[in-house]
């Protein structure tokens, strides 16, 4: 997933290219795991990281590193390991004293993911994606560089009012409403970037919606 608009991507596709002409694919999925539902196992990528404070809600810090079983011995962890974890996936967790708590709280992280169910927190996420996105398709001057096909995205969306810098509007945002957005700003689109959670209201979203509307009529106050 890509994480200035949300797309989804065709891993498995890559894969399958890549590998009938023997190049390794890593996959950054920081966005993608506990966001939308899938498999690790049907991506068959060589490799694959994700942060776990983001989606899944476990502390900062924590992290997953999938490495395919033929990779592990030829990949070098960043502290050394004794020689005889060569083939063990557990030489990447040689790295001294570190603190307890934040590793086990995964555990309890898991837990609180599987209660909801990934399929469940799927179709939360793109029901609050499409619920602002679709209210403020309705100006004229909004322009989503999200697809809303099904398969597409999941909860993250970017969106821009023509005419409007996204840092402004960011910023306006924040002091005015308290409502947290990133701005993009890419060679080839500019928006800001909205990433409601399973724990977002539709009144939060509402108080969006009002503003995001409001600078859309008559721009942000000078």
């Amino acid at each position: 997933m890509i994480n200035i608009t949300g797309q989804i991507l065709p891993v498995r596709d890559v894969v399958r290219m890549a590998r009938r002409r023997g190049v390794p694919v890593i996959v950054d999925g920081a966005h993608s795991l506990a966001h939308h539902d899938f498999k690790l196992s049907d991506l068959d990528c060589d490799y694959y990281a994700v942060s776990l404070h983001k989606w899944l809600f476990a502390p900062h810090g924590t992290g997953l590193l999938y490495v395919r079983r033929d990779k592990i011995a030829d990949l070098w962890p960043l502290m050394a390991a004794p020689e005889g974890m060569d083939d063990d996936i557990r030489k990447f967790e040689e790295i001294g004293t570190h603190p307890a708590a934040n590793y086990l709280a995964i555990g309890e992280a898991l837990t609180f993911h599987q209660g909801i169910g990934g399929r469940r927190k799927e179709a939360r996420m793109v029901y609050l994606r499409d619920y602002w996105a679709k209210r403020l398709l309705e100006q004229d001057r909004v322009r989503l560089h999200t697809s809303l096909k099904p398969g597409f995205a999941c909860g993250i969306a970017t969106v821009e009012i023509e005419g409007v810098d996204p840092s402004d509007l960011t910023s306006w945002l924040w002091n005015e409403h308290k409502i947290i957005v990133t701005p993009i700003k890419h060679p080839e689109f500019q928006g800001i970037r909205l990433s409601p959670s399973v724990y977002t209201m539709l009144e939060e979203l509402d108080r969006f919606i009002e503003a995001m509307d409001h600078v859309a009529r008559h721009g942000l106050p000078a």
